[in-house]
């Protein structure tokens, strides 16, 4: 399992002289600085479906800083390793799911991180599922914030299918990974409304 954990933003600690004044009004003219922590931005999320129509969890898109990463909270399915996949096509037709297309890949390369020609802007690392059906991941995408979202948010929209068995990394063009077992469509986020600063 691939987690990459959120950064906190440390405590900016301000130190104030005392010129002229008393302690007390020091302290009351001076703001107490409170540790903020930075939340990551939701861009998108898809449901997750087996084939024959039972939930299999769910998939988050982030924006964490400049990085984009893909949360995946997987439930009911076969434990072991998965290949786990970002494909071309926004539709999740069952029972097979072909009709996500092949993996994500603009920049037209092979399949898999050990792959000389690769790897696939969609290709992520297996996801474990234990012994309840259970599994999750946090996968960090490769490539600027723009090119990323351009190519998830295109046209015909984009899918996130797990497979039944594990990723190889490096068999063209899906890492030899078997059927697809769940799949979601990607939704954009609604855009979150901004707050107006008290005057």
């Amino acid at each position: 399992m691939t987690i990459y954990r959120f950064a906190a933003l440390a405590p900016l600690t301000i130190a104030l002289a005392a010129c002229g004044g008393t302690p007390e009004k020091a302290a009351t003219d001076s703001p107490t600085e409170a540790a903020t922590t930075t939340a990551p931005e939701q861009l998108g999320t898809a449901e997750l479906k087996t084939a024959d129509g039972k939930p299999a969890g769910t998939a988050t898109l982030l924006a964490n800083g400049d990085a984009i990463e893909v949360m995946v909270n997987a439930t009911g399915l076969g434990a072991g390793a998965h290949g786990f996949h970002l494909h071309q096509t926004g539709k999740c037709d069952a029972p097979d799911f072909k009709s996500a297309g092949g993996h994500l890949n603009p920049g037209d390369k092979e399949h898999g991180t050990e792959n000389p020609k690769g790897a696939h802007l969609g290709d992520m690392p297996n996801l474990t599922i234990d012994d309840n059906g259970n599994g999750s991941a946090t996968v960090t995408l490769t490539g600027d914030r723009d090119y990323i979202l351009s190519n998830i948010f295109d046209d015909d929209g984009t899918a996130i299918v797990i497979h039944e068995g594990p990723d190889d990394y490096k068999s063209d063009p899906a890492g030899d990974a078997g059927s697809r077992i769940a799949c979601g469509v990607m939704e954009k986020a609604a855009p979150t409304a901004e707050t107006t600063p008290a005057a």
